[in-house]
């Protein structure tokens, strides 16, 4: 199936930026690890967001042996202009997906685990139930891993979604805003930005001991109060959470980079972060979703401790 990437409109954002600075150059993936798991994903039909959505980070995070696995498939329902991932009529989800992707933890040797997928909207709940055999696999197979989750936003599904998800304990919630409001028409049209928070919020209000988790890119066209702005809405919805990395074009057909943001301008954005209140913040230029997140996770428990 070809991938099929609708044009984007980007408006009052000045010109594209060109050239990665050199502080994004990162080296090609050659590891004995990083092959080991390409092969092992392969053999248990399993993916990886790491793959899918061309992480920079892919080649350090896999010969540490930490993999972000992409569940319900390759194929998404919505055609966000930044993402990088497949978009049309996705296959049936495969049922043997929990116990497959439990499998290759154990062989890696995984402590903490990150789950993401693609957006099922053509599934009645989304794929929620899906999450949760794929939680209960993993606690049932290793009592002691923590489960890290990124979701869908469940949009026009039922509350229970959430509920099921949830109700399967993950240690940790994590759903990203990406952008700024004013940025969603055009970055990620299929999604509102007051449901994605206010999923972020329920997730805590369900279960106060889960940990949530958010993320933004920069360099998409958003201004620096917006995203200031953004950082006090996360903090409303109590986020406990919090990555910033750099927007970097997958192609020509996706949304242009307007800016590259510098380190030090990230690490200003990190210390107004902390002062806001987050427990723990992750702010660089190669910063995703997942990075470091084991270190991160067992940084903010740390923290929770010395603070009891």
């Amino acid at each position: 199936m070809s991938r099929k990437v609708i044009p984007i409109q980007v408006e009052n954002q000045g010109e594209p930026m060109a050239g990665k600075p050199k502080w994004l150059k990162v080296r090609a993936p050659m590891s004995r690890e990083y092959k080991d798991i390409a092969e092992m994903m392969r053999e248990l039909k399993l993916n990886t967001v790491c793959e899918e959505a061309s992480c920079p980070n892919i080649g350090g995070c896999w010969k540490q042996g930490s993999a972000t696995f992409m569940i319900l498939g390759r194929v998404c329902t919505r055609t966000c202009a930044f993402c990088d991932v497949e978009t049309g009529r996705p296959d049936p989800v495969d049922m043997d997906e929990p116990v497959n992707l439990a499998t290759a933890v154990a062989k890696i040797g995984l402590k903490h685990v990150v789950i993401t997928s693609v957006d099922r909207d053509d599934l009645k709940d989304g794929g929620a139930g899906h999450y949760a055999s794929v939680i209960t696999e993993l606690k049932k197979r290793q009592p002691d891993v923590t489960v890290e989750i990124l979701t869908p936003d469940f949009q026009r599904k039922p509350a229970s979604c959430l509920e099921t998800v949830i109700a399967a304990k993950p240690d940790i919630f994590n759903h990203n805003l990406e952008t700024v409001p004013r940025l969603y028409r055009s970055v990620r049209p299929g999604a509102r930005y007051y449901t994605s928070l206010r999923l972020l919020q329920r997730a805590k209000e369900l279960d106060p001991n889960v940990v949530t988790k958010s993320g933004i890119m920069l360099g998409l066209g958003e201004e620096r109060d917006e995203v200031l702005q953004v950082l006090d809405d996360m903090r409303e919805a109590n986020i406990d959470i919090l990555t910033m990395g750099q927007y970097l074009r997958p192609s020509a057909k996706h949304h242009p980079v307007m800016k590259y943001w510098s380190p030090e301008e990230f690490d200003e954005l990190k210390y107004l972060a902390e002062k806001k209140g987050f427990g723990m913040v992750a702010s660089g230029p190669l910063v995703r979703s997942s990075f470091h997140a084991d270190e991160v996770f067992q940084a903010l428990k740390l923290k929770s401790e010395k603070q009891r």
